[in-house]
């Protein structure tokens, strides 16, 4: 697997196969102890934001997600990109992030990761079902 720089052409939907291994990495990280991990939302301005903190060592899965998004990576993390390969974010960034991915992160120090999307939505539960 290749080591790209997603902040140089962001996060490209990802191949079938691809969504399949996050979701058997899913089931095995299922089996290791849980950390709760608290979601902050926000619904401004025709946008809905989502922010969660990884801490250090932790391997995140996340859902299906639906509609491109902008990410803001503040921190240290290993991102799995699918048939592209995994890149290495260390330090603050922005990056496009197209529908169509399930995307799987290590933490290599505590990471605050923020997901935005335009929407009409006008509650959190309306948000979180147009994204996934």
């Amino acid at each position: 697997m290749s080591n790209v720089q997603i902040a140089d052409a962001g996060i490209p939907a990802m191949s079938v196969q691809a969504i399949d291994k996050v979701r058997e990495l899913t089931e095995i990280v299922k089996a290791a102890p849980q950390y709760a991990l608290e979601t902050n939302h926000i619904i401004h301005g025709g946008m809905y934001s989502r922010t969660i903190t990884m801490p250090a060592g932790h391997v995140l899965t996340g859902s299906l997600v639906k509609v491109n998004t902008l990410l803001i990576i503040n921190g240290h993390v290993t991102a799995y990109l699918g048939d592209i390969g995994s890149a290495e974010f260390n330090g603050y960034g922005v990056v496009p992030a197209s529908a169509g991915r399930k995307q799987a992160f290590i933490s290599h120090a505590d990471t605050d990761i923020t997901m935005i999307f335009a929407t009409d939505a006008t509650s959190v539960e309306e948000a979180e079902a147009e994204l996934t």
